[in-house]
């Protein structure tokens, strides 16, 4: 039998507040559980994922600039906050029995390896986790742009933006309930529309090398393995 996804390597975005569980920052133990569980389900079915995490349950570097920080110093702050994030994801990972590794953008040993595309991509052959960490190295590049970048430089067949929503719509659909959800969205459409859903560096990088985005509510039962296997009721393709 063949395999039930339609993608077989991908990178996998999820925010920092998807670790904290309840808590107001920091780790709940379930809630990284929740996040190893999803990932393991899909690898042990064969799926290659690579996975960039944000910041936002310990630190956000546009936070700290409107408060008066030096942005660079912020965004420094941010990025070391995504290695300890990554370092926490791939404790569980081990403990679950999913081999993980973390490479970072910036030197960082022994806590972890430098970005290397060659051994990223034996890691991911292998089925085990690559955690990109530490952004793209550079202050004023988001890890939306960190997750673009590090796709397309390991070859993956599309970016899963993991959301507290089940796709893009027209409008927040919290706030307007007569918003119109799209299953399948063009990246020019989504331009015209003014609808945000990467940051303008990372989406264009999308829209110029043509890997699509896939944005889903993480939260959801099976939403993750839905995806893969191509579901649009689950998630909105942007390609």
């Amino acid at each position: 039998m063949g395999s039930p996804y339609k993608y077989k390597r991908v990178l996998l975005k999820i925010s920092g507040e998807a670790l904290k569980g309840g808590n107001s920052f920091g780790y709940d133990a379930d809630a990284v559980a929740t996040v190893v569980d999803k990932v393991k389900n899909v690898i042990d079915n064969g799926v290659e994922v690579a996975l960039v995490c944000g910041a936002g349950n310990i630190w956000r570097g546009k936070v700290g600039a409107s408060d008066g920080m030096d942005r660079v110093t912020a965004d420094y702050m941010g990025m070391l906050a995504t290695v300890m994030n990554g370092l926490c994801l791939k404790d569980a990972f081990d403990a679950a029995g999913v081999s993980a590794v973390v490479q970072t953008s910036i030197p960082m040993e022994p806590v972890a390896s430098r970005f290397n595309r060659e051994a990223a991509m034996k890691a991911l052959e292998a089925g085990k986790v690559v955690i990109f960490s530490g952004g793209t190295g550079s202050p004023f590049f988001t890890t939306d742009t960190t997750s673009t970048l590090r796709a397309l430089e390991t070859d993956c067949e599309a970016v899963l933006k993991a959301t507290k929503v089940d796709g893009v719509y027209s409008a927040d659909p919290m706030m307007d309930p007569s918003a119109e959800r799209f299953e399948t969205i063009s990246f020019d459409e989504t331009l015209s529309r003014q609808l945000a859903i990467m940051d303008s560096t990372a989406f264009s990088m999308c829209r110029d090398n043509a890997l699509p985005i896939i944005v889903f509510n993480f939260s959801e039962p099976d939403s993750l393995d839905k995806v893969l296997q191509g579901d649009t009721t689950a998630a909105t393709v942007v390609e």
